[in-house]
């Protein structure tokens, strides 16, 4: 039960510092407001002072303070950022802002990391392997030549055949011939 207190105070400061619960956390704290004000737990606990969502606990001054939800993060004014705390007693607003920073940093770099390497396969990988549809247009090139060659062979069979019947092949054996005058 308390886990689970914990994990919704914890998004509910999430969505707070990520600015999207600005307007809607202060109609929600009017709404759900309890009877007392957060002033009435300063001097007491951190524990105390945070069982009401809308309420800001400052360890400088031991001061149980309104969140002020106009701005993202509580002002240096109202309270350091290292001695803040809102939700849980135990994370302070300066060791999320980092922790979020850091979460955020490592998904943009491995989004990046994963996009660089990818493209580099991709780019690499149909460099040394021609994809199929090359492959089929190659193999139907050389069947064509091929065919052409053996188209050519048959050609020159036939015309062969023809001048010798006819006795216009030179004899292939003596390429010279006597010269007959008449």
């Amino acid at each position: 039960m308390e886990a689970l207190r914990l994990w919704a105070l914890w998004l509910q400061g999430l969505a707070l510092l990520w600015g999207r619960a600005g307007m809607g956390l202060a109609q929600l704290a009017a709404t759900a407001a309890p009877a007392q004000a957060c002033s009435e737990f300063s001097q007491k606990s951190c524990e105390e002072c945070l069982k009401n969502v809308s309420c800001l606990w400052c360890y400088t001054n031991n001061t149980c303070v309104d969140y002020p939800v106009r701005s993202i993060l509580p002002p240096s004014s109202l309270c350091s950022l290292s001695n803040a705390r809102w939700g849980v007693c135990w994370v302070n607003f300066e060791a999320l802002i980092i922790a979020i920073a850091v979460a955020a940093g490592l998904i943009l770099v491995s989004i990046a990391v994963c996009c660089c390497y990818c493209c580099y396969c991709r780019r690499r990988h149909s460099r040394s392997r021609p994809d199929e549809e090359e492959e089929r247009l190659a193999r139907n090139k050389e069947e064509r030549r091929l065919q052409s060659l053996q188209r050519k062979h048959e050609r020159k069979l036939k015309h062969d055949e023809i001048r010798r019947k006819y006795g216009l092949l030179q004899d292939s054996d003596n390429p010279y011939s006597r010269f007959e005058n008449e």
